[in-house]
């Protein structure tokens, strides 16, 4: 039975002076140049990507006009992002937008002055992305949806929902620190819950159909996966897989639900990009940066 994915997300907000009317339209007439760090397949960032294009356009940012957007996907393999961002950097973009964990710390070690926008991340503090959230220092801003607590949350959920389940998966990419501390949480979780937790990992959307072999092999109850761009472009094939082994999947993604996870409870990545979108814009008018804790508002599916 399918059940509803609750979608929650706590963001890192910009916190921006009023800028003059006249000073946005001027800034408006210049052209911009955005690049894009990303960590999954090269045929991911249009699907993820278009909200924030959207958004933008209601700003008045229209690519081909006053806006040229760059695009850098590691296609999986992280080892990569170093030189993709250097690339950006060469190309003097005036934002880099990145999608997770590594993505934006690789960017961070590319520039110290291009402003860096987190469309998404695990958790910027524990991760060493930003100093405090109130103070983050550098050139990083963007948006947060707490991994760590948030699948450790998941698991609690699943079990009210499945009390017999006793056996866990958990996908994650071993390259993505953030992923690690994800893991952690999930453990500590469990032990009360009384679950067993299997680590698989994810390094490459080609992993997916061995990882679903070892699972069945060892009878697994249930499926969660964190967040990490690898894992996010085959998501839809973990759902598939684990409908045909029957299988439950808690998924990471709420949008995912409705493509036959038995629960999902997670951000809704689009919101998470239009997000992204505002900050930038905000960014390329070039105020001050601070940052502060806000709360999305919470979206259902079924």
């Amino acid at each position: 039975m399918r059940m509803i994915g609750l979608a929650v997300v706590l963001a890192v907000a910009l916190n921006l002076a009023p800028i003059a009317a006249e000073a946005q339209q001027i800034q408006k007439q210049k052209a911009a140049k955005i690049g894009f760090l990303l960590g999954g397949t090269a045929s991911s960032p249009a699907v993820q990507i278009e909200p924030f294009k959207q958004t933008l356009r209601e700003k008045g940012w229209i690519e081909g006009q006053n806006l040229t957007l760059e695009y850098r996907s590691a296609n999986g393999a992280y080892e990569r992002l170093p030189a993709l961002a250097a690339d950006l950097v060469g190309r003097r973009v005036d934002a880099i937008v990145t999608d997770g964990t590594p993505q934006t710390q690789a960017a961070q070690q590319a520039t110290k002055t291009i402003p860096i926008v987190m469309a998404t991340t695990g958790d910027p503090v524990a991760s060493g992305l930003v100093a405090t959230l109130a103070r983050p220092g550098g050139n990083t801003t963007g948006a947060s949806y707490f991994v760590p607590e948030l699948n450790a949350k998941r698991l609690e959920i699943l079990k009210e929902a499945a009390p017999d389940v006793k056996r866990v998966a958990v996908l994650y990419n071993p390259h993505n620190r953030m992923d690690e501390l994800a893991l952690e949480a999930i453990e500590a979780a469990a032990k009360p819950l009384k679950i067993r937790i299997q680590r698989l990992a994810v390094r490459t959307p080609a992993d997916v159909e061995a990882v679903f072999s070892v699972m069945t092999k060892r009878t697994m109850d249930a499926i969660t996966i964190v967040e990490d761009a690898v894992i996010h472009a085959s998501a839809l094939s973990v759902v598939d897989v684990a409908l045909k082994n029957r299988v439950a999947a808690l998924v990471g993604l709420s949008s995912l639900a409705t493509a036959g996870a038995f629960m999902s409870y997670g951000p809704n990545r689009a919101d998470l990009w239009r997000q992204a979108a505002l900050i930038t814009d905000r960014v390329l008018h070039g105020p001050r940066l601070l940052i502060c804790l806000s709360n999305n508002r919470p979206s259902l599916n079924s």
